[in-house]
Formats: structure tokens, sequence, C-alpha cells
């Protein structure tokens, strides 16, 4: 008897129907069995299904005579089913890797609940993937596992049959089935939830929702559309049997009237005037169910009033003066900004005719992002060492908090940021600044860089345009005659830049600044770091951060990090944090796992962290500088090589132990591997090669060279006599931690500090 009996419902998706099927056979679980149900499909979906049921026994093809709906389809594959637990995916929609794995290791630690919930995903056609937005309802955290009553929030989810596993003896016991018609999946979802003995979540996207441009059911002009009114029919009926589910009477009018209000307002879903039929019949089901209590919210009051009422006519009032309005206020809006920017432009050129001011200086980092990086050491060190510049920081509004009182602070675009522009004498950034910035003589820009090279950049991306994405490489060099000092933090990077990024520069190989701080921070610094990151006394911090992928449009998570620290057990934390390219978040806060995506300082969380587990990002060659382990996950290194291509083969020379798989990686980490002997000596000879100058005084050699106008600099501390901060963890006494459960036939492995 199999673990999981996935049942695929397929009609006219022979686009889609590979990618599905492929997206669970191909699961790192494969204690499952596959029931595809062809529901008479007039396209090739048949052929495929008996495709896939010639290459792998665990296929089973069901033909069904005739065209019956998705409901019965579902009804038919359910009929065929032994596994423990059922799982429906449509036949568009696909698994995420080793989300099966994750369910069942999560339906082990519930006790084998009557229903598991989990997340999902939109996944658009654009690439594009964005997680459910009321996710938060599927914490881990609390008593697992519960009854609807105990987390009543479930049913704010998308009341779909897809993101949920359900325990087939329980289905078969209470005798629940999918009705025909459309939106069938109401008055089985319900129902389900309500009549759970037991039930768990999983905070986890396990499923991509796919958002087709065209072709989807609901977004199918039609008459079919009315059959919503059925199936709540079917789940009041489903309550009237049982009076011990009346509590739930009135969630589920108010549901119902949210439902109605929304098959209304959608454009592409009711046929040309079809809405006030439409209408009546929600009026009716209104009068019909309606129960007392209150709407909620304006807007949930709004879709009450409509429905109640039926104002069919005051809804398309209101709809006409609402896009009436929009519209006046795009034309209003683009003169608006037309004559901002032709007076911007003006005063920016009226201020480049004024004289440089050499007392002040402008600063930013990632395009305008807070206060970091090698500029904000940089801005820090101007005050400190040449208190008579003053300084001004350039920041989107939302990431002023973490500018420090000192420099000024200005927004792109503004009047104050080109008066800037034009009249400091120091222009300092990690990256390019706006492309409208002329360099006045007497200017002294500033390139600091943000990290040592290992995948290609600059004029090397010419040949690499999955990397490239269409870069305007005579833009790029355009920008580089503009500097005038590079940082460079060891040899492998001036020789680089000063080959991909040619101009008149000079490079100031004196360390990052930004890295200053790993050897100037105390123990009392960790301390407060870890405790302001709500790091556990006694816990190993693991940091974890990847680097961007060039040959995909959205993030790619391949980590299950709440598999790793259930795995690892207790004493884990993992600090996860997204590339800043992406602009969002890694994963989601829950337990021991912390997304830490917008912490302002990533130096911060690497004092805070005892472990680094990175991919391919740059930020290794400045944790080695801390001289803690560092683990690489190396899982997809051919394709990043050749989409990116690299300065040398990490996996020849890396700073620590490769991992090349999930569980691998959990393997270093519960055998001591990470932080053995031969990690060390990987991370010696790295240190060596690429840790040349990051001695702890980069930011004041710039200053005193820049700035000051000084020629003797203090001279770099040899690497064997540097002595960075300790992490928390390098304290701890060499004892036995949890014991990590591993899979079926496998013997537990104890981890060790």
């Amino acid at each position: 008897m199999p673990r999981f009996s996935v049942i695929v419902p397929a009609y006219q998706v022979q686009a889609y129907l590979h990618e599905c099927l492929e997206s669970v056979l191909s699961q790192s679980c494969p204690d499952l069995e596959l029931i595809v149900v062809d529901d008479c499909s007039p396209d090739a979906c048949g052929a495929i299904i008996d495709e896939f049921a010639a290459r792998d026994a665990r296929v089973h093809p069901v033909h069904l005579p005739q065209n019956v709906g998705l409901g019965r389809a579902r009804n038919a594959g359910v009929a065929h089913a032994s596994g423990d637990y059922l799982l429906f995916l449509d036949s568009d929609d696909t698994l995420t890797p080793d989300a099966l794995r994750s369910i069942a290791d999560r339906l082990k630690e519930t006790g084998d609940p009557d229903v598991l919930v989990f997340d999902y995903a939109r996944a658009y056609w654009t690439g594009e993937a964005v997680r459910n937005q009321a996710a938060l309802q599927l914490t881990e955290e609390g008593p697992a596992p519960f009854r609807l009553a105990d987390r009543p929030g479930l049913l704010r989810l998308l009341m779909v049959a897809w993101n949920k596993a359900y325990r087939r003896e329980f289905v078969e016991e209470k005798g629940f089935a999918f009705p025909p018609g459309w939106y069938e999946d109401t008055p089985w979802t319900y129902p389900v939830l309500m009549t759970a003995e037991s039930i768990a979540t999983l905070d986890r996207v396990c499923v991509h929702y796919r958002q087709r441009r065209q072709g989807s059911i609901l977004r199918t002009t039609s008459e079919r559309h009315f059959d919503v009114f059925e199936q709540y029919d079917r789940v009041f009926a489903f309550l009237d049997e049982r009076p011990e589910l009346a509590q739930w009477r009135p969630v589920l009018f108010r549901r119902m009237v949210h439902h109605l209000a929304i098959v209304y307002s959608r454009r592409d879903r009711l046929p040309r005037g079809s809405r006030a039929a439409f209408l009546r019949r929600a009026r009716a089901h209104y009068r019909r169910y309606r129960t007392p209590g209150t709407p909620g919210p304006l807007r949930a009051r709004v879709h009450h009033t409509l429905i109640r009422f039926g104002l069919h006519r005051t809804y398309r009032a209101l709809k006409l003066a609402s896009a009436a309005h929009r519209s006046a206020a795009r034309i209003t809006g683009g003169l608006g900004r037309g004559l901002r920017s032709a007076a911007l432009r003006a005063h920016y050129r009226v201020q480049r005719c004024l004289p440089l001011r050499a007392d002040r200086a402008v600063f930013t980092a990632y395009d305008g992002r807070g206060h970091s990086c090698n500029p904000g050491a940089l801005e820090a060190a101007f005050r400190d060492l040449a208190p008579h510049i003053r300084t001004a920081w350039i920041a989107r509004p939302e990431h002023h908090h973490t500018i420090p009182p000192g420099p000024r602070r200005l927004v792109p675009g503004t009047a104050a940021y080109w008066t800037a522009l034009a009249r400091s004498r120091y222009l300092v950034s990690n990256t390019d600044f706006d492309d409208r910035l002329v360099k006045r003589r007497g200017q002294v820009l500033i390139q600091t860089g943000h990290g040592t090279p290992l995948g290609h950049l600059g004029l090397d991306l010419q040949e690499r345009p999955a990397a490239a994405r269409g870069r305007d490489f005579a833009r790029l060099l355009k920008g580089v005659e503009q500097w005038d000092y590079v940082l460079s933090a060891n040899r492998h990077t001036t020789l680089t830049h000063e080959r991909v990024h040619p101009g008149r520069y000079t490079t100031l190989e004196y360390g990052y600044p930004r890295n200053d701080v790993f050897r100037t921070a105390t123990e009392a610094d960790v301390a407060r770091l870890r405790a302001s990151l709500g790091v556990p006394e006694g816990a190993v911090a693991i940091l974890y951060a990847p680097t961007r992928r060039d040959y995909r449009r959205s993030p790619r998570h391949t980590l299950d990090l709440q598999r790793i620290v259930r795995r690892l057990g207790p004493r884990f934390v993992v600090l996860a944090r997204a590339h800043h390219a992406y602009g969002g978040p890694l994963t989601t806060t829950c337990g021991r796992v912390v997304d830490v995506s917008d912490h302002p300082s990533v130096e911060s969380l690497c004092l805070a962290s005892d472990a680094l587990v990175t991919d391919y990002s740059s930020l290794m060659f400045d944790y080695a500088n801390l001289d803690r382990p560092i683990v690489i996950h190396a899982d997809d290194w051919e394709a990043y090589e050749a989409a990116r291509g690299t300065y040398f083969d990490l996996r020849s020379f890396p700073p620590g132990a490769i991992a090349r798989g999930e569980d691998e990686l959990i393997d270093i980490f519960a055998t001591g591997h990470w932080r053995g002997s031969r990690s060390a000596q990987l991370r010696a000879a790295f240190r060596e090669r690429f840790c040349t100058y990051d001695d702890g005084r980069a930011a004041e050699r710039v200053v005193r060279r820049v700035v000051l106008g000084e020629s003797d600099l203090p001279p770099v501390v040899p690497l064997a006599e540097r002595r960075p901060v300790p992490s928390a963890a390098a304290s701890l006494v060499r004892e036995p931690l949890a014991t990590v459960p591993q899979p079926a036939g496998s013997a537990a492995v104890t981890d060790r500090l």
C-alpha cells in the first residue's frame, strides 16, 4: 500500500500534462501511486497518460468513456486509490521539488491527522511565483493536530481541494465525494474541514498553481458560473443535516457572500447581459441563508449591501465613477510628472554651474537601499577621520530607518538629491550612480564594489547572454570612465576588475571597508546581535545566503529549511537571507527558521552566525575573514557555470565542505564535518588567497589616502596575526546535540559540535 495516492484529472491540457506528471514522479519521496484520469479529453491527453504508464509502474491510467467534469473525474480517481493519503492535483499545476517528502515528514510528526493543509504559490506565465497571501494561517506553531474550532482562520484560505492531503480512510468513512458542476471544491472542502477530528498544517509551498494567460476554467465566460448557487445549496444542506455544526453557519454565510460578490464583479466570468440575473439569484440566496452577525470590514459590508438589495445599477454606476476617477488621475498625474521632471533637469543644470563644495560627500549603496556595505563603512570613517566633510546618504524613503545619525538623508530624484550630485566633491557608491549624472572637474568618484568576483562580470558578460540580460556595455564603459578609485580586497579582484572594467581609475588594494567590523567587533557585540535576532543562547546559528540565478526569472528554492532544522534538532537555527536583487523574503519566519532578508546589515548577520551556508555568493569571501566554518551547497554548479561563467572552479578550491544535495548538507552538519579539521584546512587556504588585505583598517586607509592626501598608510596586519571575533558556538562544550532522525531504513546520526 503506497503512502500517497496522487489523483490528476486531465481534460484538454496536453501542453501542461507532461510537466504536471513529471513533477509527481520526480519527487524524492517515491512511495506513491499516480492515478491519472482521462476525462474523455479530445486532445492528446489520453496518449500522454498511456506513455507515462508504460514507462513507470506507479502510474495508473483511468480512461472515462464520456466527459463527466472535474468533480466526477476526481471521484473516479478516488475509487481506484489505495494509498494512505489522497492528494488532488490539477493537470496544469505542479508539485514543488521535495513536496511529498515534506508532507510525509509533517504527517509523521503530527500523528497522521485526517487532513493536512499546505501552502501554494501562484505561478504566472511570466515566470513569477507569488506565495499565497494568507500563508500566516499555516503556521506550525502551537499544538498539532487540532480541530477547525481551534484554528478557524483556515477558512480564509482558498477553498480548493488541491492544497490538502486527506487520510483515505477518513474520506471513505464520511462518504465525501465531489458533486457535478463548476465550483465543485466548495461542497467538498468546507464539510471536510468542519468534520475532521484532526487537522495539521505545513508551512511550505507544495503546489505551483498555474495562472494561465488564457484557457483557465474560472476565467472562461460562461453560464456555468451560475453553478456556484447549487454548490452552496449543498454546503448548507450538509449543515442542516448536522446540528452539531451549526456554529459554522455564520462563517459560511459570510464566505458565501464574499464568493458570490467575486464571481459577480469579475468581468471575465459572466456572459454579457447575465449580471442582473446572477445578482437576483444571489439576493435570493442571501435571504435564504442569512445568519445574524456583523459582516466585518467595509469591503465586506459593501458586498453584503450589494447582494442583499440586488443593487445592479448602483454597482455599475460606482464602477463607472471609479473608472472615470482613475482616468482623470492618470492624466493629471502624467502631466504633473512631466512638469516636475523638466523642472528638476533645469535645476540640475543650474547647480552644475555653481562652485563645488569641497567639504561635502554623498554616499549610496545598492541603487538606493539603506546604509550598508562598503559605502556605509566609508561614510562612518569619513565622519570619524575627516569630520570637516559633511556627509549625505541617498536612499529610498523605506530604507531611511537604516541611516545612522550624522549624514543628511536624501531621496532619489528630489531637488536636494540633484544638488548633492552636482556640488559634492566626493561621490561614493558600490553600484553605478544615476545615468544622468554629469561628473564635474574636481569631483572624486569612489567605486567600492561589493564583493570578490566568482561569477563573470563586466565585459566578460558579453558572451553570457543569460547573465547579461540585454546589458548596454557602451553605457557600462561610460560609467567606468567616471571612476577615480576602485577598491579591492585581493589580487584576484584587482586583476579581474582592471580587465573587465577597463578605465583610467586607480585601484586601491586596501581591503573592503565593510569587513573592518569583523576585526573591531567584540564578543559582547556578537551576543547583542544574536539576542536582537532571537537566536537562543547555546544555539548554533546557520546563515543561509544563496545568490541569484541568471538562468531563472524568479528566486530558486532548493533547500527545505524547515526540514533541515527538524532533522538537525533543537540546537540549530537558520537565518535565511535572500539576494538583494529579488527584493523579497527567502522564506517565512517560522520557529527556528528566521527570514532576515530585510536586515540592513549582512555584516551583522555574519557576526551573529556560527557558520555560513551558501552556493556561489561572494559573501563567502567576506565571511572567510571571520575564520568560521563555510559549507557550499553546489547542487547546480554546471547550470550556474554555463549561464554565468566562473573565474575558478569552486569545487576544486572551496572554503569548506561541499554538499551536492539537501541530505548531504544535513549529513555534513550532523556528523560535525562542517567544522572538522579538513574544513579548517580548506578554509585556511581560501583565506590565504582571498583575505589578503582585510585586516580591519581598510576604511581608514581609503580616507587617509583619498581625502587627507596621506601616503604613509597603516601597514597590513599579516593574516597569521589577525584575531577575528570568535563565534558564539566556538565556546560551546563539544557535547552531543539532539539525535537527527534519518529516513526509514537508515541508522540515526548523532551530531557533535
